[in-house]
């Protein structure tokens, strides 16, 4: 064999030895990337399926969004009327609460002048208690100075019928007198003087005794004075007693005494007790008739 056959055979060899090399290196190549290939497919498909979903999930949240984005822009909607409500009744509850201050204001002064008015009345209501005051102390005195009048003037009657019965028994001691002077002056004929009467009528009670007979009033003792020889009866002016009237008093069928009438009110009259058989009592009944 040549050299140059060789060479050629050697050649030839290390081609072949080095396309074999080339051809377990394209296969091994070839696998390598059928896996990756395999691998890069799945996890395309993975990517696929996750874009996806996510793509899925975008659109869900973007609906979400809308829908919370509807709600929100519905709410906002809602709070802006029921914020311009709001503002309405700030505004009307403003117009009030200046209304309110104004007739605060107004009862304030109104407040005033009513403390005002009313110290000026409780002074003036003062005032007036003070001259009630003066007045019934007044009243008091006076009434005072008409009992201690009133008892002056019945111990005054009380002596004018002492007085009164003093003069009738000297009249009738003048009048025994007279009749003895008379017998003894008769024998020696001398005139016999005239009679002269032993009682004598009051003129100031007769004149209002006129007619009591047919008035025929009735009443009830209501009060007794025995020691100023006083009584009082339960009909007054009202009833048509007057002064100098005089009431029998008595007690069942039985005569008590007598009372002479001296002062009338309307509802009630005073007297003096007169031709006391028994001492009268409050209850006892009185009249111009027996």
């Amino acid at each position: 064999m040549s050299t140059l056959t060789k060479i050629l055979i050697v050649l030839l060899t290390l081609s072949s030895i080095f396309l074999c090399g080339i051809v377990v290196t394209y296969v091994a190549t070839a696998d390598n990337f059928k896996q990756q290939n395999k691998i890069f497919k799945t996890r395309l498909d993975a990517a696929k399926e996750n874009e996806k979903s996510a793509k899925r999930q975008l659109s869900e949240n973007i609906a979400k969004s809308q829908q919370l984005q509807d709600k929100l822009k519905n709410e906002i909607a809602s709070l802006k009327v029921e914020f311009t409500e709001l503002q309405a009744k700030l505004d009307e509850a403003e117009r009030e609460k200046a209304g309110l201050l104004q007739k605060v204001n107004s009862w304030t002064s109104i407040t005033k002048d009513f403390y005002q008015t009313t110290d000026k009345q409780g002074q003036l209501l003062k005032n007036t208690l003070e001259e009630l005051n003066r007045v019934q102390a007044e009243q008091i005195k006076e009434r005072r100075q008409l009992n201690e009048t009133t008892t002056a003037f019945v111990e005054k009657m009380a002596i004018i019928k002492t007085l009164e019965t003093e003069r009738k028994q000297l009249l009738e001691e003048k009048s025994e007198l007279q009749s003895k002077l008379d017998q003894l002056l008769l024998p020696l004929g001398e005139a016999v003087a005239a009679p002269v009467a032993v009682t004598q009528k009051r003129d100031t009670a007769r004149p209002a005794m006129l007619g009591v007979r047919d008035i025929a009033l009735q009443g009830l003792v209501t009060k007794v004075d025995l020691k100023n020889s006083m009584a009082s009866i339960s009909i007054g002016s009202a009833d048509g007693v007057k002064e100098g009237m005089k009431f029998h008093v008595t007690r069942g069928d039985k005569f008590l005494c007598d009372i002479l009438i001296i002062d009338v009110d309307a509802e009630e009259a005073v007297g003096v007790l007169e031709l006391v058989q028994q001492q009268p009592k409050v209850g006892d009944s009185v009249s111009t008739n027996l």
